[in-house]
């Protein structure tokens, strides 16, 4: 991890074909078990993240749940600050901290629509969201660790940029298939493998009809 910028944990349920949601968006593979893990996960962090378009497929709340702990900080990546204000990470931003990172070109009046509302709006690049600037920017705020909740144009952006430093993925007992449903990490991909990012195998644990592999 770099001392300038919070630590950031990839965590993400896939398919045994490294899908994270079919065609349709359904993305509901955990099992109950690996929900209230992930609900732990969470509130031993300082904050959660997504992009735009996993509040438009999913609406989630990103809070902690299932479990005792506190709610994490919510942060969404949001270049034009597009973010339906009926969306329930807006509708609750009165009880959770949120953060909505846009860039110079989101417009005047989606900033004034956000605006009416008690969430954090952080400038962070000129045509999109440019996340080492926003990093370390967290980082001065206190945020020392992150929970990336992707989505797979999310994920791609941090793996691209060597921005993650820990990955947790569920393996779910599912074939979802499908050329056009959703990858844990998407974007245009690294060209050759020796250019990719490498993790090391830290460690695997078995849960019922589902294995957790930890890389660092």
């Amino acid at each position: 991890m770099a001392s300038s910028r919070p630590h950031v944990i990839l965590s993400a349920a896939i398919s045994l074909d490294g899908k994270i949601a079919t065609r349709t968006g359904d993305s509901a593979l955990s099992s109950k078990i690996d929900t209230k893990r992930v609900h732990k996960l969470r509130s031993q962090v300082d904050a959660i993240l997504v992009g735009k378009n996993t509040i438009l497929q999913d609406n989630p709340m990103l809070t902690v749940r299932h479990v005792k702990g506190k709610n994490p900080i919510r942060i969404v990546l949001d270049s034009l600050g597009q973010i339906p204000t009926s969306s329930k990470i807006i509708q609750t931003s009165y009880q959770i901290p949120t953060i909505i990172a846009v860039s110079k070109k989101a417009s005047r009046k989606n900033l004034a629509r956000l605006g009416r509302f008690p969430v954090d709006v952080v400038i962070a690049g000129k045509s999109r969201v440019e996340l080492k600037p926003l990093l370390q920017f967290l980082y001065k705020t206190k945020i020392k660790t992150i929970l990336l909740e992707g989505g797979g144009t999310t994920n791609w952006d941090f793996v691209n940029q060597g921005l993650v430093d820990e990955i947790l993925v569920t393996i779910t007992p599912y074939l979802v298939g499908g050329t056009n449903a959703k990858t844990l990490v998407e974007g245009d991909g690294f060209s050759k493998i020796s250019k990719s990012l490498r993790l090391k195998l830290h460690k695997i644990r078995r849960q019922n009809n589902e294995v957790i592999l930890h890389y660092i």
